[in-house]
């Protein structure tokens, strides 16, 4: 049974980021967390494992990832909003049932705290290499929907967005925050209850006298609306390929049919999705496109830049997917070259050359620390000499230490 114990703490907190991602679940209404202690996100699942059950809801710590993963699935269509933590490792093992969950179009939250790899990699320290992971991570042609926080603020805020955006797709959603920003520890400010915006999903009726087709779209939306649990709703729900009515239905008409509208649905509203933050790129030459832990280095790097003569100026990423390619776009028309600094070596980078017309440089490092303000300052310093050639380049990774 509950306590007394407030769901949502509204007031000034000084807490890291894992505990404000924590605190923004509570506040968007999470009543689940289905997960397995991981470091960088294991403080995530502590702080649910007291605070859950005072306000009503449930925390169970299960054997794996494996079991994490599928409980969420499980508990959100029984109603509730639910999440998961996990960090590289136990995002891999979760890919197929996160391709369940776009399947059947279940929404829930997946929190990845990214730390270094491939495998066990670096427990303990910082990377960005799970962006890709997040894209293509299960198979089949999906979307996905990945948000990257670079504050503790942004811990709580994109959290309890995250949970509005998945019951509004009808679709798993990414909260890919890094290990530095994870155990940060930073003012976080909590607003009233009352000024909480909660999306709920959107939820199916019945028609006396007509049959339940529990995935019948709207041509609006594209997005069936969920039954719920316990007020005679028949539903069958299944990963194989299925009709509305969410029957086995094997052929390639109802195939194409199906995964046109699982990703259409969240392509079509990327607009909605996206979002980003532009900092100094009104008189710029260079911009500077990075996102996480790496963007709080990369303004003192565009600082820097600045001093020695060069106009450079950042847009930071807030959601990573859907890209943003109409505002890549809008901003190669206007820069001289890019720059894309991040924590692996070149994965966001990549999407940054698809859309862009001016050259893109990229400053790189694999993992282990954060990015030196040197290491970005040099390739800003190397986009403005050679700005108008038409070739992409790399600041080579090297020895953090050597900077």
């Amino acid at each position: 049974m509950p306590t007394n114990e407030q769901r949502v703490l509204t007031g000034s907190h000084f807490m890291n980021g894992d505990t404000a991602c924590a605190e923004g679940a509570l506040a968007a209404g999470c009543l689940y967390f289905g997960g397995y202690p991981i470091t960088p996100s294991t403080e995530i699942a502590e702080r649910l494992a007291h605070r859950l059950p005072a306000v009503g809801g449930a925390y169970v710590q299960m054997e794996d990832e494996l079991g994490s993963i599928v409980s969420v699935i499980g508990a959100a269509w029984g109603g509730v909003r639910a999440m998961t933590a996990t960090s590289g490792p136990g995002f891999s093992l979760m890919a197929e049932s996160i391709g369940l969950a776009a399947m059947t179009e279940t929404p829930c939250v997946i929190v990845n705290v990214m730390r270094g790899g491939p495998s066990t990699g670096l427990p303990t320290l910082v990377a960005q290499a799970d962006v890709m992971q997040a894209r293509w991570g299960t198979h089949g042609d999906i979307q996905a929907i990945a948000l990257a926080p670079a504050s503790c603020q942004e811990m709580f805020d994109l959290t309890l967005r995250a949970f509005n955006l998945a019951d509004r797709f009808r679709n798993p959603v990414f909260v890919l925050a890094d290990e530095a920003i994870g155990h940060l520890t930073e003012r976080v400010v909590i607003p009233a209850e009352s000024e909480i915006k909660r999306v709920p999903r959107r939820a199916a009726v019945l028609t006396p006298g007509e049959p339940f087709e529990p995935f019948r779209a709207d041509e609006t939306t594209l997005i069936p609306p969920m039954p719920l649990p316990g007020v005679g709703f028949g539903a069958h729900i299944t990963s194989l390929t299925h009709d509305e009515r969410g029957y086995p239905a094997t052929d390639a008409v109802t195939h194409d049919r199906l995964v046109r509208r699982l990703s259409d649905k969240i392509a079509l509203f990327s607009d909605e999705i996206t979002q980003v933050e532009a900092v100094g790129l009104d008189d710029a030459d260079v911009a500077v496109v990075t996102y996480g832990s790496t963007a709080r280095t990369a303004k003192r790097a565009v600082t820097l830049a600045r001093q020695a003569g060069i106009r450079a100026g950042i847009l930071r990423l807030i959601s990573i997917w859907p890209f943003p390619d109409a505002e890549i776009a809008a901003l190669s028309a206007r820069m001289k070259s890019i720059v894309v600094a991040e924590l692996n070596l070149g994965q966001v980078r990549l999407e940054v050359e698809r859309v862009a017309r001016v050259p893109v440089f990229g400053a790189h490092h694999a993992g282990g620390a954060l990015m030196p303000p040197e290491i970005i300052l040099e390739s800003i310093k190397e986009a403005a000499r050679h700005g108008d050639g038409n070739r992409s380049r790399s600041t080579p990774s090297r020895p953090l230490a050597a900077v």
